[in-house]
């Protein structure tokens, strides 16, 4: 009962991303193609938005909801990040999906996504095999 607020959450941002088109295959091509700004416009916002928010958790020093001051730790750069992000994109121009949209389209009915979440978790333990082999 406790992660019921996660659970109505999650549904919410699926709507959320649903309703904006954003997991839409078609919509995602489009922005690969550079066709049309819809996608643009929205990781353009979703940018400034977390901006903002940095910015105002940092001067205001904010605390979470259990009272501990939240700390940003600076990242350094590596090439795993650029490999990474190369790889990240390439599927992602591919399937039309990432992470967060493929849930969401399972959720509308979208069977190929289910594919694609078995995919995605094969992805992941592939990377924690190989992790101490890759550069970090």
């Amino acid at each position: 009962m406790k992660n019921l607020k996660y659970l109505v959450l999650g549904v919410l941002f699926g709507i959320i991303l649903t309703k904006s088109e954003v997991v839409s295959w078609w919509r995602i091509q489009e922005m690969f193609r550079f066709q049309s700004f819809h996608m643009y416009g929205i990781i353009g916002s979703a940018i400034v938005v977390g901006l903002i928010s940095i910015q105002l958790i940092k001067r205001n020093r904010l605390k979470t909801i259990n009272g501990e001051e939240i700390t940003l730790a600076d990242k350094k750069y590596n090439h795993g990040t650029w490999i990474g992000g190369t790889i990240f994109g390439l599927g992602w121009a591919l399937t039309g999906a990432c992470p967060g949209p493929m849930f969401a389209q399972l959720g509308s009915g979208v069977a190929g996504a289910a594919v694609l979440i078995l995919a995605a978790l094969a992805g992941t333990w592939t990377y924690s095999a190989l992790r101490e082999k890759l550069p970090h």
